[in-house]
Order: structure tokens, then sequence, then C-alpha cells
């Protein structure tokens, strides 16, 4: 396993070599859509994303829940962006941590 996924958890179902190119999703997901960041919690994230890219963050954590199932992904439409929560259990977040920085790392704005 490469640094870069270290910190995916033995609970992960994804095949390792699918891994890279799940990572690859997010990133672009972050760098295209990610507009603002926010830690609500030691288990809790909130992404404000673009509303255009809607289609792709549902198909992203639809995918992710199956072979992550500790996620907890919430999506709604606000007035002029798309809010995304994402909850962990206390057990995973050194995952939601890493996912966190990945994504500062990968913001547009």
């Amino acid at each position: 396993m490469s640094d870069d996924q270290t910190w995916v958890p033995e609970s992960c179902t994804l095949p390792s070599q699918q891994r890279p190119l799940r990572l690859a999703e997010f990133d672009d997901l972050f760098a295209t859509a990610l507009l603002v960041q926010q830690r609500l919690s030691p288990t809790g994230l909130r992404w404000r994303l673009d509303p255009t890219a809607e289609a792709t963050a549902r198909d992203l954590i639809a995918r992710e829940s199956c072979c992550c199932s500790f996620f907890s992904f919430t999506l709604a439409a606000d007035t002029d962006t798309l809010r995304l929560d994402v909850q962990v259990p206390a057990a995973h977040v050194d995952v939601l941590d890493a996912l966190a920085l990945r994504a500062a790392a990968g913001m547009t704005v």
C-alpha cells in the first residue's frame, strides 16, 4: 500500500487496486467543486460544493458508502451551494482527518 493510502482502514472493502482511482475521484471533486470545508466536530465535516457537481457527488458517496460503511453522508441543496456533511464513528477519526487534509489541499478557492 502506498503512503497515500496508509490511512485507508482495514474495514474498507474496495479492492486495493481500485483505491488510487477512488482517491483520484475525490481529488477531482475537491479540485473542481469544493468551495468551503468546515470541521463541525472531531467526527464531522461539512463541505460546500458547487451545485453543478451534485450528480458526481451523489454517485461518489453512494459508491464510497458501499465499501466503507462507517461513513455517513448527507447531501442537501442550500441557497447557492450543495452541502455535503460527512460523519464517522470516533474509531475512524483518523480517516476523516486524512480526507479533510486531502480536501484542503485540493480546494480550488
